[in-house]
């Protein structure tokens, strides 16, 4: 393990620093409540020659990723941020990025999109963009958000994976929140990220790196008909595939320098037991909280942190829940006209086919950045003893914290 330096930051300046200390070729951004201190600070950094990135000051978001994917496209490595109607306005690049193989690494300051108009936190943005082929990672604090920022670009870049990574932190709750946050000393940093990788492709004019090259000319995203689109489509579910093997090998490296360690998802006192809540975020710290005082209490509560939400990681969701007969699912976000929120959707296909299955609630809640109370998730639990005690679901899904 490497030493490390103590700095207090909030979260954005925690994705700011890291994304320095990488220092890629590319930063496209436009700013949007609440990302924009990342692309403020790192705007700062290049002032100050601290790093030699090429700052592209963009007229929108659609642009920014734009600029990116023809960035990365040629070669180089490149970031950019954004957050709620940001990435809506990003949602065509979003599949260009994925589907032309680019490992370009996005924070997304999750928050609330309209209308009505919300500058708070919920999941509504990234979880619209859970189909496009990107890697999701959430984070429960500011910690977390720097290293994933660092890991983002190793598991990306892996010659079996090569796909896009978001990095997601809850607006205002993770972006503008000042905490302790260890950091690597920069050459520890260049040395673990390494250069990037590419795969080896032939075509017309012989084998070459997939990247645009003049010397050896190739064709990315072209007009792809019913004779390839299929099958390149299902190249990108083999690198999905292949992306839950490469993180907890990423994890497992970045744990040798750092002393963390982080994987696909997090358990917390699920060994014995009998009610469980899952959930993505910063709200999962909470619980903890929650957790320890019902097990001072004598009831058997747990949780389940998701860390990585894309690819979504069954087996390791059915081995970390174990024996627990009941397990509530919480969704910062709707799926409007579903049978539940997207999480909960996930959860349940997961289990469909289990000899043994768990009672399964889904509780819909934060919406707009409506606070999490410790008062409001021991309700949860409450009512997660209720399910084991009746032995079934009478309401599948409910909103929880909503004003009657």
């Amino acid at each position: 393990m490497k030493k490390q330096i103590l700095m207090g930051i909030n979260g954005d300046e925690s994705v700011a620093y890291a994304t320095k200390q990488v220092n890629p070729d590319v930063v496209a951004a436009y700013p949007i409540t609440p990302q924009t201190i990342i692309v403020e600070r790192y705007s700062e950094y290049v002032a100050d020659g601290e790093v030699d990135t090429e700052f592209v000051a963009v007229e929108s978001e659609h642009s920014a990723l734009s600029s990116c994917v023809g960035a990365a496209a040629a070669g180089a490595r490149a970031f950019t941020a954004t957050a709620s109607a940001g990435l809506a306005l990003m949602w065509e690049i979003l599949y260009v990025a994925s589907g032309l193989r680019l490992p370009i690494v996005m924070a997304v300051a999750n928050r609330a999109l309209s209308g009505p108009l919300n500058i708070h936190s919920d999941h509504g943005d990234s979880m619209g963009a859970r189909d496009s082929g990107w890697i999701q990672i959430y984070c429960e604090n500011g910690q977390e958000v720097y290293d994933a920022c660092l890991e983002a670009w190793r598991i990306g870049e892996h010659p079996d994976v090569q796909l896009p990574v978001m990095v997601c932190l809850d607006g205002f709750t993770l972006s503008h929140t000042m905490e302790n946050v260890l950091t690597l000393p920069d050459e520890v940093v260049k040395a673990f990220v390494g250069e990037r990788e590419f795969i080896e492709v032939e075509g017309h004019a012989g084998k070459t790196e997939f990247r645009l090259n003049p010397e050896v000319p190739l064709t990315m995203g072209p007009v792809d008909l019913q004779d390839y689109y299929f099958e390149h489509k299902l190249q990108q579910v083999e690198a999905m595939n292949h992306a839950i093997k490469v993180i907890p090998e990423v994890d497992a490296a970045y744990e040798k320098i750092s002393g963390r360690s982080y994987d696909l998802l997090h358990s917390y006192m699920m060994e014995d037991a009998e009610v469980a809540l899952l959930g993505l975020g910063a709200t999962m710290g909470t619980i903890r909280i929650v957790v320890d005082e019902l097990r001072k209490e004598g009831v058997k509560a747990g949780l389940i942190r998701m860390r990585v939400y894309r690819p979504f990681p069954s087996e390791a969701l059915v081995e970390a829940l174990g024996e627990t007969p009941v397990l509530g699912v919480l969704d910062k976000a709707i799926s409007f006209g579903s049978p539940g929120g997207p999480l909960f959707e996930d959860v349940v296909t997961t289990f469909f086919d289990e000899a043994e299955k768990p009672l399964i609630a889904d509780y819909v809640y934060g919406l707009g950045g409506r606070d999490a109370s410790p008062k409001l998730l021991r309700g949860i639990f409450e009512r997660l003893l209720e399910i084991k005690e009746k032995g079934s679901v009478s309401r599948k899904v409910s909103y929880v914290g909503v004003r009657t």
